[in-house]
């Protein structure tokens, strides 16, 4: 292959190894798997990451910036609180369900990460930047409505993103039981924005 400079190679080498791991998992990202993946050589991938961690680290940033970057090119412009609430929620249910794949991957790393050290501070990182986001994104969304929050857009966020990521997890696992599976799923979606809506307005009990 011909020479590429580094600031191109690099996220060519991350994208290879996002579509490697989503779809044979992350044990499948060796350094030489990833190569051919990409069809460069081995010291390619050593030489543009440096370790491992490194490599994990690209890969899980760049699938947070993917995500966020669907759910705000999503945002409605018009339309009550809540139901731009649920759009948006809508929006990121699609973008993570929509690649089945690169949602799993994220699972996977964040299991590792339970019992790699190494590991952890990423995968902490990017549950900050997803609270902040989802935060920012509720405050946003609540100033040009005129609305009040009645707790910290923090909390609301947090509490939202547990839910999510449990009715994400619940669907990968139900999928292929057909369109029952999609249908509970979206109800229970539903559920879950009324909740966040609620959490946002009425006042603390």
């Amino acid at each position: 292959m011909a020479h590429v400079p580094a600031a191109e190679r690099r996220p060519q080498l991350v994208q290879a190894a996002i579509d490697l791991m989503a779809r044979e998992g992350v044990p499948a990202g060796s350094t030489r798997a990833i190569a051919a993946e990409l069809g460069v050589a081995q010291a390619t991938v050593h030489y543009t990451f440096g370790t491992k961690k490194d490599l994990y680290r690209a890969v899980v940033e760049q699938l947070m910036a993917d995500f966020i970057g669907q759910v705000r090119a999503a945002a409605p412009g018009e339309g009550p609180f809540g139901e731009q609430v649920r759009a948006l929620v809508h929006a990121l249910w699609a973008s993570t369900t929509g690649e089945p794949g690169r949602c799993i991957l994220l699972a996977e790393l964040e299991t590792l990460a339970m019992r790699d050290p190494g590991l952890q501070d990423i995968m902490r990182g990017l549950q900050d930047e997803m609270e902040r986001t989802a935060a920012g994104i509720i405050t946003a969304l609540a100033e040009a409505h005129g609305q009040p929050l009645a707790r910290p857009a923090h909390d609301i966020a947090v509490h939202f993103l547990a839910g999510f990521d449990g009715l994400c997890g619940r669907y990968l696992v139900l999928r292929d039981a057909g369109p029952a599976a999609e249908a509970e799923a979206v109800r229970a979606l539903d559920l879950l924005v009324a909740a966040t809506v609620d959490l946002c307005a009425a006042p603390p009990a």
